[in-house]
Parts: C-alpha cells; structure tokens; sequence
C-alpha cells in the first residue's frame, strides 16, 4: 500500500463534467485537488448526452424558469468559453395542429427568447416550409413551424477540455483510479484508491470529499463513505440515441414532438450522419452496463417517420449508444418530467470531515454548479470564496477568433497539413493542434501513419495531454473516429496502443 504524503484541501470522486468543471474550479481558485474516476474521463452519463447546450424549451411546461434561466445564461458562457468544441446551432420545431397548438409554442419561445440576455444566438421566428430547406424532407402535411436556437457540444471533449485545465492549475488527476474506501482521521479524511489497470493500491489524504460520482452518487455515499443520512435521492433515467445516414440537407436540427408529450431531436452528427434521440426509461440496475433495448430503437424510428419522408427502419441503424443520467429525483412518476435541477448538499455524519454530494444537473449548467461548489468548498477551508474565475475565461485550446482565420493561419504556416485532417483537429483541439505539430517540419516527422489521416502524433497527444488509456478512450470519446475509420485504421492503432507507455 502506498502513502502519498501530499495534504489535498479537495478531493472529487468522479471523472463527469460536473466533476471535471469543480476540479477546474477548485485548482483554479488555488485550492490543492485530486480528481479520481474508476474508469476513463466522461465514460458514463458525460459522454452519452444528446450533445446540446440548451436552456431547456420543454422544461418551462414544468414551470422550471430558474433554471431554464440560469441554463440560458450558461449557455452563452459556455459558447464563448470553447468554440472548437461548442457552436450555435438552429433549430426547427414542425408545428403539429394535432399537438402542443401555435400560441402555446409561441408563448413558450418568448419566455425563451427573454429569460436571459442573448448574445450569439438570435431571436425565435415562425418559418413557412413552402420551397424552403427546412420543408424539404419533411411529410407534406406540415405546412410551417418555428425556428430557435441553441448550441451544439462535443461532450465528451467539454469534460476533457476541463480536465486538461485542472492540470494545467496544478491539480492531480488519475483516470481509472477507484475510491474503494474512505474513512476519517481526526478532522481529514483518508481514502484508499485502487489504479484499475494494475490493481495498485494507494492512500491520499485530503481536508473535504466531493462526491461527483453522478449514477453512483448514492452508492459511494453509502457503501464507500459509509454514511447513514441523504438529504436527497436520485432517480436513475436511462437514455438513448441512435445514429443513422444523414437524414437530410442543411446543418439545422429538428425538434419533434410527440403524441406521448415528449420530444425527439434529429441533428447534423459527424458530417455524414443524423444523431436521434432521446428516450426517457427509468433505469434500475448498474450503471456501467446499459444497452439500447429494440423498442427503443422502435420507438425512435416511429417519430422520426411521423415527420420526414425518408422512413426508417431499424436496419438504418448505423450505430448507437445509451446512457443513465441521475435526474434529481423531485416524486414525479413520468421520467420525462423529472426536474434536471441539481441540489449540493453537505453529506456527512455528524463530526466528520466535509463531505459535498451533487445531485442532478446538466451539461449546460455544470459550470455554474462547480462554482456554487468551489464557494461552499472555500467556506469550509477558510479560504476566500469570493474569487470565481470560469465565467470569463476559455478552455484549452479556445483562444481564437474564428475557425476560418485559424484555418488560414495554420495552413499558411504548415502547408503539407491535409485539408480533412486539419479541420478535424481544429474542431477537436483547437490552438491546441499546435502541441501536436511540435516541430514537425513535414508530414513523415507526425511519426507513425495509420491510414485515413491519423498520425501518431495526434494518438501521442491523447495519452500524454488527455488521459487516454485505451483504443476505445481514443476511437470514441477523445474523437469520434470509430464512426469514420476502417477496420484496418483501427487494428493500427490498436496494435500501437499495446506499447504505449503511460
């Protein structure tokens, strides 16, 4: 068993962007932090999200203006925070007479349009669908619906892009790395970890415990920390997408609404696809393992041909994932009417050291979160809480203007860069692809080519600057290249992986 000397005034269980945004947070405001996540970066809940950041238009039916709010608000943080991985997206909501009527959706994008103060997204319009793009693919019985907009985000890269930043602020972080055990030791807690490549165990000590284990959030507080009160309780709802062929022509989105009240998105995925989803289950089991089920699939497929021409089948189907996301549980028996509001809320027996559990939440809001949680963090350290920092800064990587001008700038100074391969890395890494050029001189000094574009160099940077352990870390949440590449590319880099050193 090792002893790490080092005192952390914070350590956070969990490698999610609510996570990753208080380890940010924290390290950032000076505070000595250890984020922990069993397995790798946004492996669970972060990375299977619809992928927008958005107030919530359905969430104002439930009555929920703060935070639609307060989610409107972030949403412009947060598009001006990383532009890389983040952009404004439109989107089109067909109007249905036999549905949600006119004025009522009218009503709705007004508080929408108001609630908060726009900045890079325009106004809500009625739009005609007569000869224009937005009508084209859809059934000819809709006539007209409504445009708005939100912003469109790599989840996944969010929760990587505050981590790196963590780091870069001096916090430690260790990637599928357990809290297997805590205990207390006078006023600190002592918490066993255990790597989960190696089985290599280690103690850490540290002043306060953020609980960020999202699904697990009940689990470690009881089973890991052994506490016997929660405040709060969450309500596991599991959701799925599918991804087929690009569904039609244009970068806008489609809202669809169904008979059961809820909603659908169909949005632009990776070029050459069409993202779908979600469903709304409530989840019972573990977490780790979660699977579309075929009704799901169904299900998705059946409100999509309500509204387009193209009809599919689950033979469309190209690829598809799920996710549990632990909804503040508020008694509501409808899991599509759960509140995504989120509670902080001081966990520990009494007597023992600081211990903060986060309930709920979303992507949009996680950066507000973090800061309420760093505040109630610096409270309880003696520290100076009136110093929050996020709201006006970027992410790695989002220090630029516009991605036509960096475009322009890289390709001035580095020429033999391929035109597909330098505007994947610019949309995943941002100023960043300057660490992966190096001092590459020509396209060979990249270092090993696997095909389609992909360098050693760039796999180098996942490991080294962001965490990834394995092909599927690299293939499908530092990227999305496992959408894209041949069976071959993928062997490569596999092959490459078994010698990587980390």
């Amino acid at each position: 068993m090792i002893m790490v000397d080092d005192l952390y005034d914070v350590l956070v269980i969990g490698g999610g962007v609510n996570g990753a945004g208080i380890a940010r947070d924290a390290a950032g405001r000076g505070l000595k932090t250890l984020l922990v996540e069993g397995r790798d970066l946004a492996s669970s809940t972060s990375s299977a999200s619809t992928k927008i950041i958005h107030g919530g238009l359905r969430y104002l039916e439930y009555f929920e203006f703060r935070l639609v709010r307060e989610a409107l608000r972030e949403r412009e943080v947060l598009l001006k925070s990383a532009p890389h991985i983040m952009w404004p997206l439109e989107f089109i909501l067909p109007h249905d007479k036999h549905l949600r009527p006119a004025w009522f959706i009218r009503i709705g994008l007004f508080f929408y349009d108001n609630l908060a103060k726009r900045i890079f997204l325009p106004a809500s319009k009625t739009v005609s669908f007569k000869n224009t793009v937005y009508g084209k693919p859809l059934r000819d019985r809709l006539k007209k619906g409504f445009s708005y907009a939100d912003g469109w985000v790599e989840d996944s890269r969010l929760v990587v892009m505050n981590v790196i930043d963590a780091k870069e602020k001096g916090a430690d972080i260790l990637p599928y790395t357990a809290c297997v055990a805590l205990k207390q030791d006078g006023d600190i807690w002592e918490a066993e970890l255990k790597d989960t490549l190696n089985a290599r165990p280690q103690i850490v000590r540290a002043k306060t415990v953020v609980n960020a284990a999202g699904p697990w959030v009940s689990t470690f507080l009881h089973g890991v920390a052994r506490q016997n009160k929660e405040h709060h309780h969450v309500k596991l709802v599991k959701g799925s997408h599918i991804i087929v062929s690009k569904l039609y022509q244009g970068e806008h989105a489609y809202i669809l609404q169904h008979h059961d009240k809820r909603i659908v998105f169909t949005i632009p995925y990776e070029g050459n696809y069409t993202l779908i989803g979600t469903t709304d289950v409530a989840f019972e089991g573990d977490p780790s393992h979660v699977q579309i089920e075929e009704d799901e699939i169904l299900y998705l497929c059946d409100v999509v041909n309500e509204y387009f021409k193209r009809q599919l089948t689950p033979r469309d189907v190209v690829s598809h994932y799920s996710g549990v996301r632990p909804l503040l549980d508020d008694g509501a028996e409808n899991a599509s009417a759960v509140t995504r509001d989120y509670k902080l809320d001081w966990s520990q027996n009494e007597g023992q050291p600081p211990l903060l559990s986060i309930y709920g939440g979303k992507i949009t809001t996680h950066r507000k979160l973090s800061e309420q949680a760093v505040d109630r963090l610096c409270e309880v350290l003696g520290r100076d809480a009136s110093l929050p920092w996020t709201k006006q800064s970027v992410l790695p990587g989002g220090d630029f203007e516009s991605k036509d001008k960096l475009y322009e700038q890289v390709k001035s100074v580095y020429p033999w860069l391929h035109k597909n391969m330098l505007e994947r890395w610019i949309t995943a890494y941002g100023t960043r692809l300057y660490t992966i050029i190096g001092a590459a001189k020509v396209i060979k000094d990249l270092g090993q080519h696997f095909g389609e574009h992909v360098y050693q160099a760039e796999i180098d940077y996942m490991v080294r600057e962001e965490f990834a352990r394995s092909t599927e870390d690299i293939l499908w949440r530092r990227s999305k290249l496992g959408l894209h590449l041949s069976d071959k590319t993928k062997q490569a880099i596999a092959d490459y992986m078994k010698h990587v050193r980390v």
